[in-house]
Order: structure tokens, then C-alpha cells, then sequence
């Protein structure tokens, strides 16, 4: 349920990053600067562009078409409705053979973003400014080290950068050989999804320290226009040299401001001076989806090239976009296929997902992000590594590995999975409801009026709405376990068993053998709802026989592919085709 919600607003943003792509390939890029409203006596800007920036207009008013509050649904915005048909159309057809689709499409959208963020990272390194920002980056903060939020968050990016909690990994790795080194696979997963995490926030910490110093220039030409029209010499440091304002650094703007603010007390605000301190841009861009739509798009309009740069820079949130829903796509498709033959994701998820596309729709995605995905998936994560470590048993599961992988894992891991990490996740998940219980929920709202956010409380509808996330989330584990424990629900309840033999890389439906005449091959048992139909990938508890183990009979063993019966038989087959099953 998690990947489902998470689904339904995942792709919008996606479906936001192919409008700003189609948008890119022109020069100058239609962000660059502000519209003109003309008349017949004069010209004047659109107040609102005014009053913010050519790039948060064209997000808010061009891109989005925002309503003012969450409330005003505003009817549907056209251009993000095709926006969204067209992403979910690329994750229909990249989805329609399974893994073996999705799998080849994977090598390109997994590769390519790291080709532009070291091309990114080349080139912002460059850009004056720059360094600032990446050492703004090393300047540790302790003291917010201390709230609840900020770990909650970060628990939240670990999930979704190594993919824990949603289904999709499992999904994946049942397609894995049984004795599939796993150990070697999480940690060199950790340690590459490390290396990107560092990468792109040098990425993003450059080119913000880059756009602070475009500020600063601009905004240091503002101050030499109004000396003596506003501002007094005397109020300039001395040290700082407006004679040649390119060679104003950022810090020695901001010296400048505070003291101009001091100087001129009430009269500062009409001076119109912005702040641009690397601090003051990252509270303004990491907000939501500022980072991308509007701190990069303003810094990209100051690069040489910018429409290249605005390609290849949306090309890869494309990709990176579609990399992470084939993950979530695979852990909502494979029990639905498996138990329902389920064929109807992409209308369901084009249905429900047009709510996003509305005028408000940046609303939802902000709602169903801080309350379908946030908090749930750590109330998974508590309940999976409860599951494992002390419903299924800790020692059983480390016999498990030590079958699969051939040796022990290292002892570590036993206090860290049954002790360790769910204490400090219990104390998250509770200092997280702490946290929410004090803060009703909120949303940021853009203003028309007045060109800005504004942190607007939930109508009682919407707390009724974020409340049925979070539950609605979760719900389908005590549900499917009260089923299960009262035996509403069976793994035999799925029809007889039909006989299959796996030869030459074939998997062959056999007739049913007389007087219960056995060979000893390779010879599986699938579930099937009846003897004449095709065996059903439906998983049970007796997929498997292997030779071997006494009382005359073939050894049952639990199918580590939850998917499809005999999945990590077919691991070595690229080429197998699943209508064969």
C-alpha cells in the first residue's frame, strides 16, 4: 500500500520534469526572465514576477497554475494532465514484460545520471561562488542534531535510496540463484548509493553557492545605484570595494546588508536588498520541490549553454524518476499479478493521480509525501525487523543465511537486527507521533497576491485525508495477519497443483503421473486453479522439490522467487520469455 500511494505521486513529479524537458530546448530558456503585460500607453512586468522571480513565477504560475490554499481545487491543468498520461504511458510499457524489461531498461536510467552529475560537478566547480557552497556543506550544525524531524528525514532518504520498506527489492531479488551472495550485493549497494549521495550534494551545494554569488552581484549593482539615494557611503564597510562589483564575494555582501539594515532601520525594507547567503538559498530551494524547479532552473540561466544544461539536467530527474517507480511499479505488481492476475495499475494509477493534476495538485503531492510515505514506511520498517528478528527468529534466519550465502555472517548483525536497530527505531517512530501530535499538520501555499509562501493549517477534511494515509498505509499488515492467523486466508486455497519439469531452460507443463510415479530431476510443483489451465505464478509453501532427505520422497523447500515459482532457476536466462510459464 506504501508503493502504491507513493506511486500515485511519484509520478507526477516525473510528469513536472517532462513539462519543464519539452520546455527546455529553447533559447533563451521561457524562465529566464520575467513577462511583459503590455498596453497602449505602457509596459510594465506581472506584478507577481515582481515580486518573487522569473523562475518561481514560472513554476508557480506558468508550470503549476497554483490556487491559493489546498481548498481551491481550481479544475484540472491540462498541461501536466498530459504531462502525467505520458509518464504513466513510459512506466506501462517499460513495466508490460516484467523484469525483463524494466531489468534492460535499468542499465541506461541507472548510468546515465551519474554521467550528468559529474559533468554538472565539472562544471559548477568553475562557476565563481562555488566553493563557498561546497564548504558551507562541510560546516557541521550540531544543534539540529537534536530534533526529531531531522532524523525522521533522514530515516526516510535511507529508505528511499536503498529502496527498504516498499516490496520492490524483495520483488527484485527473487529473481536471484538461491546461493546469490546477498552480503556482498547490500554492502555494495550501501557503499555506491554513499558515493552518489556525496556526489550530487556537491552538485547541489555548488551550484547554490554559485547562485548566492549571482545575487550578490546583482544585488551589490543595486547598491551602488542607491548610494546617496538611500544608502550613505559611510555605511559601506571599508574594506569592501564597489568600484569593480564582480569582485564582491558573497560574505562581503552580507557584511553589507546587515549593516545597511542597522543604518537605515525601518526605511531597509523599501531598498528592496535580498539576502544571499549560501544558508538563506538553501532554506529558500530545499523546501518541497524548489530545489529542482526553481534554485536550479535560475542558476541554470546563468550558465553559457543554458538550454543544453536545462536538457540534460531534466533528462536525468526523467530518468532518475523512472529508476525509482520500477521498484515501486514491481512491489505493487508482483503480489497483484501473482495472487489476482492483476492488469489495471496503469488506469487505476492515471485515475487517482489526476487529483495531483489539478491547480491544488501541488497540495496533494506535498500531503501524501509527508503523510503516505514519511511516517509509514518507518511503521513498516519497525514491523519488519520485528518480524524477522523475533516473530521468524533471529538464529533461524541467520541458519538461513549461513545455507544461502556458505558461510556465517559476522555476529554484528545479530545485535544490530534483533537489539539495536529496532530500539532506535521505536524511539524515532514514538518521537515522531510526539513531534505531530504538537504540530498540527501544515502545508506551505503560495500567495498570488503576495508572490510568497505561506504556512497554511489543513482544512478538517485534509487532517481527516492525512490521518487516512498514514492508517491506510499500514492497515493491510494487521489485516493480512489477523486473515492468515484465523485461516480466512490459505496458501492451499489456490486450486490443485499441476506439474511442471524445468529442461534445456524450458519450463514444461507435465501430464500427471500414474499411481504418484516420480523422476528424480528438476521437476517443480505450481500452483494451478485447475489441471487444464497454465500453471499460475501464484507462490505456496511447497513450490519446490529438490532430491534428496528421507521417507522416499522429495524434500519440500519454500521458493525464494515470491513472484514466480521457479525464478531463480530462470536467473541464468535472459532470453526465457514469461509466457512460457
Amino acid at each position: 500500500m506504501v508503493c502504491f500511494f507513493v506511486a500515485l505521486y511519484y509520478n507526477v513529479i516525473i510528469g513536472w520534469s517532462l513539462f519543464y524537458f519539452s520546455q527546455s530546448f529553447q533559447q533563451p530558456l521561457p524562465w529566464h526572465e520575467c513577462p511583459l503585460i503590455k498596453n497602449d500607453t505602457s509596459t510594465y512586468v506581472v506584478p507577481e514576477c515582481d515580486k518573487s522571480s522569473a523562475t518561481t513565477y514560472y513554476w508557480y504560475r506558468e508550470a503549476l497554475n497554483i490556487s491559493d490554499s489546498i481548498s481551491e481545487g481550481g479544475g484540472l491543468n491540462w498541461k501536466m494532465t498530459v504531462c502525467l498520461l505520458i509518464a504513466w504511458s513510459m512506466v506501462c510499457l517499460a513495466m508490460i514484460k516484467g523484469i525483463q524489461s524494466s531489468g534492460k531498461v535499468m542499465y541506461f536510467s541507472s548510468l546515465f545520471p551519474y554521467v550528468v552529475l559529474i559533468c554538472f560537478l565539472v562544471r559548477a566547480l568553475l562557476l565563481k561562488g562555488s566553493v563557498d557552497g561546497i564548504r558551507h556543506m562541510f560546516t557541521p550544525k550540531l544543534e539540529i542534531m537534536l530534533e526529531a524531524k531531522v532524523w525522521r528525514e533522514a530515516a526516510t532518504q535511507v529508505f528511499f535510496a536503498l529502496g527498504l520498506g516498499f516490496g520492490g527489492v524483495i520483488a527484485f531479488s527473487s529473481y536471484n540463484k538461491r546461493d546469490n551472495n546477498c552480503h556482498f550485493d547490500a554492502v555494495l549497494v550501501s557503499f555506491i548509493n554513499f558515493f552518489t549521495s556525496v556526489l550530487a550534494t556537491l552538485v547541489v551545494f555548488a551550484v547554490l553557492g554559485f547562485k548566492a554569488n549571482i545575487m550578490s552581484t546583482k544585488n551589490s549593482n543595486r547598491i551602488v545605484s542607491l548610494l546617496g539615494n538611500g544608502i550613505e557611503r559611510s555605511l559601506i564597510p571599508a574594506h569592501v570595494n564597489l568600484t569593480n562589483v564582480s569582485q564582491v564575494s558573497t560574505e562581503d555582501y552580507h557584511q553589507m546588508v546587515q549593516a545597511i539594515r542597522l543604518g537605515t532601520g525601518e526605511q531597509y525594507q523599501n531598498l528592496r536588498l535580498e539576502s544571499c547567503s549560501i544558508e538563506d538559498e538553501l532554506n529558500k530551494a530545499v523546501q518541497g520541490t524548489g530545489l529542482a524547479f526553481i534554485a536550479f532552473t535560475e542558476a541554470m540561466t546563468h550558465f553559457p549553454a543554458s538550454p543544453f544544461w536545462s536538457v540534460m539536467f531534466f533528462l536525468m530527474l526523467v530518468n532518475l524518476g523512472l529508476g525509482s517507480m520500477f521498484g515501486t511499479i514491481e512491489g505493487i505488481l508482483t503480489p497483484l499479478i501473482d495472487t489476482f492476475k492483476v492488469r489495471k495499475e496503469f488506469l487505476t494509477g492515471q485515475s487517482l493521480a489526476r487529483e495531483r493534476s489539478k491547480r491544488s495538485g501541488n497540495y496533494f503531492v506535498a500531503m501524501f509525501d509527508d503523510y503516505s510515505a514519511t511516517l509509514p514506511l518507518l511503521i513498516v520498517v519497525v514491523l519488519e525487523n520485528v518480524a524477522v528478528a523475533w516473530v521468524y527468529g533471529i538464529d533461524k534466519f541467520f541458519e538461513d543465511l549461513k545455507d544461502m550465502l556458505g558461510f556465517t555472517p559476522y555476529r554484528f548483525y545479530y545485535y544490530m537486527w534483533k537489539y539495536i536497530t529496532p530500539t532506535l527505531l521505536l524511539v524515532l517512530l514514538c518521537a515522531s507521533f510526539i513531534q505531530l501530535a504538537m504540530a498540527p499538520p501544515s502545508y506551505s501555499a503560495w500567495i498570488q497576491e503576495d508572490a510568497k509562501e505561506q504556512t497554511l493549517p489543513f482544512p478538517p477534511w485534509g487532517v481527516a485525508v492525512c490521518i487516512s494515509l498514514v492508517v491506510m498505509a499500514v492497515l493491510p499488515v494487521p489485516v493480512v495477519f489477523l486473515l492468515r492467523y484465523f485461516n480466512v486466508i490459505d496458501d492451499g486455497a489456490a486450486g490443485g497443483l499441476a506439474a511442471v519439469a524445468y529442461k534445456k531452460g524450458r519450463i514444461i507443463q507435465e501430464a500427471a503421473r500414474p499411481g504418484g510415479e516420480e523422476e528424480d530431476d528438476d521437476t517443480s510443483l505450481i500452483r494451478a486453479k485447475a489441471p487444464s489451465e497454465a500453471p499460475s505464478p501464484s507462490p505456496g509453501n511447497n513450490i519446490y522439490r529438490k532430491p534428496g532427505g528421507g521417507g522416499g520422497g522429495p524434500e519440500a523447500d519454500a521458493a525464494p522467487n515470491g513472484s514466480y515459482g521457479i525464478g531463480y532457476l530462470m536467473a541464468d536466462m535472459p532470453d526465457m520469455p514469461e509466457s512460457d510459464l
